[in-house]
C-alpha cells in the first residue's frame, strides 16, 4: 500500500454502551456509561450520579471547542465507529491511523484488579471484533496491556491480543511498578520478539503524581497542556538511562503527542551527562543515549512549527518524528491537515518529509 500520509496519534471514544453489554455479568452494576449531566451535555459516570464532566474537549472534532456541555449525538460517530472513523481521513487525506483508548485507561491504578482487567479486556476484544474490523490495515488499533496485574497477566494478555492481530501495544505512562524494574525484561523481550511497538501517551494511565488535568483552576488547566508535551523526558530518559533498549535494541517504544521541538536540547543534554558521569554512574548502555533516538524511541507531532524548522539543522530528527492529527481532540488537525503539512514541510528535504509523514509509522507499525 502506497501511504503518503499516516497518523500515529488519533483517539477512540468508546461507545455509550460498550461496557454496559460487554463486561463480564458480574461486573455490569459497576459499568462506565453516559449519563445526562447538569450542563446538558452528556458524560461518562462509574457511580451512576451524574457525570462530573460531559463531552467536551475530547471529542470536539468537526465543532466549535468547549470544555463540556455536547450530547452524544452530537459529536461525530468517527469517535466510536472504525468504518466513520475512517472516512473523516479519506475525507482529509490521511491513510492509515493508530488509535488510543480513552475511557478504559481509568483501569490503570486500581484497587479492583479484576474489575480492571475486565475493563482492559472488554475494550480489547471491541477492539478488534468491531472497531478496526472495516480495514484492519488503516485502522491501527492499540491493545492495552495489563501492566499493573503482573507480568504474567502481562504477557498472557499480550499474546491473546497477538491472535487477534493486534500490531501494537498501549502502556500507561505511570504504572504500579516502574519500568526500569528487571521484571517488564520479559514484556520488552515478548515485544521485540513480535515486533511490536509500545505505545506511551503523555500522561495517560495510571496515577499521574502532578494530579492530573485540573479543569476547574484557571490558568493551571492550560498549564497543563503546555507542560504534558515535555512528559516524555522522564519515562523515556529513564529507559534509555537505564540500558532498556542496549538489552532489547530492536524494541521500539512511541510517546504520543509530545511534538519534537524539545528533543535537540534533551538529546544533547542526555550525551553530556552521559559522557560527564559515566565514570561512577553505571549506567545500563556503553553507547551514547542518542543512538536510541529514531532507532527505538519514537514521538508523535502535530503542528510544531519549531520542530519542523528544526529538521534542517537536526537531520536525525526526521527520523524520530511520526506525524498525528490528534482526532478527535481539541488541539487536533482535521479536517484540515493538508493545510498544515503544506506550511510545516514547505522547504522540507523530500525524504524527511515522508519519513515524518508516512514511512516512521510504516516502518514502526510494520505496515504493509
Amino acid at each position: 500500500m502506497d501511504y503518503k500520509v499516516i497518523s500515529a496519534d488519533n483517539h477512540i471514544l468508546e461507545p455509550r454502551d460498550l461496557f454496559v453489554t460487554r463486561l463480564p455479568r458480574q461486573f455490569r452494576d459497576r459499568a462506565p456509561r453516559v449519563e445526562r449531566g447538569a450542563d446538558g451535555g452528556d458524560g461518562w459516570t462509574w457511580d451512576d450520579k451524574p457525570p462530573q464532566r460531559t463531552l467536551g474537549l475530547e471529542a470536539c472534532a468537526g465543532l466549535g471547542i468547549r470544555v463540556s456541555g455536547y450530547k452524544w449525538d452530537e459529536i461525530l460517530p468517527g469517535n466510536y465507529d472504525g468504518a466513520a472513523h475512517l472516512a473523516d481521513m479519506r475525507k482529509d487525506g490521511v491513510d492509515a491511523v493508530v488509535l488510543f483508548p480513552t475511557v478504559p485507561v481509568h483501569a490503570y491504578g486500581m484497587a479492583d484488579k479484576d474489575f480492571a482487567l475486565a475493563l482492559i479486556q472488554t475494550f480489547n476484544d471491541w477492539l478488534y471484533e468491531d472497531f478496526v474490523a472495516p480495514d484492519p490495515d488503516r485502522l491501527i488499533g492499540l491493545a492495552m496491556l495489563p501492566v499493573d496485574h503482573g507480568i504474567e497477566t502481562a504477557l498472557a494478555e499480550f499474546e491473546r491480543c497477538l491472535g487477534k492481530g493486534a500490531k501494537a501495544f498501549f502502556i500507561p505512562t505511570f504504572p504500579e511498578i516502574a519500568y526500569v524494574e528487571p521484571q517488564y525484561d520479559a514484556l520488552w523481550s515478548a515485544a521485540e520478539q513480535a515486533g511490536t511497538p509500545l505505545c506511551l501517551h503523555r500522561t495517560s494511565g495510571g496515577k499521574d503524581p502532578t494530579g492530573g488535568f485540573q479543569f476547574n483552576v484557571p490558568g493551571v488547566n492550560m498549564a497543563g497542556t503546555v507542560t504534558r508535551f515535555f512528559s516524555g523526558v522522564g519515562p523515556l530518559t529513564n529507559m534509555i538511562y537505564t540500558g532498556i533498549f542496549a538489552r532489547h535494541p530492536r524494541l521500539k517504544v512511541m510517546d504520543a503527542e509530545l511534538n519534537f521541538g524539545w528533543i535537540p536540547f534533551w538529546s544533547s543534554l542526555m550525551d553530556y551527562i552521559y559522557n560527564k558521569q559515566k565514570g561512577w554512574a553505571k549506567f545500563g548502555t556503553e553507547e551514547l543515549p542518542s543512538k536510541a533516538l529514531g532507532r527505538n524511541v519514537f514521538v508523535t507531532v502535530l503542528d510544531d512549527e519549531v520542530g519542523f524548522d528544526l529538521v534542517g539543522t537536526y537531520p536525525y530528527l526526521a527520523d524520530v518524528a511520526l506525524f498525528s492529527l490528534d482526532y478527535p481532540h481539541s488541539i487536533c488537525l482535521w479536517p484540515n491537515s493538508a493545510d498544515h503539512i503544506a506550511r510545516l514541510t514547505r522547504d522540507m528535504d523530500p525524504v524527511a518529509k515522508d519519513k515524518i509523514l508516512a514511512r516512521n509509522a510504516v516502518n514502526v507499525f510494520n505496515l504493509n
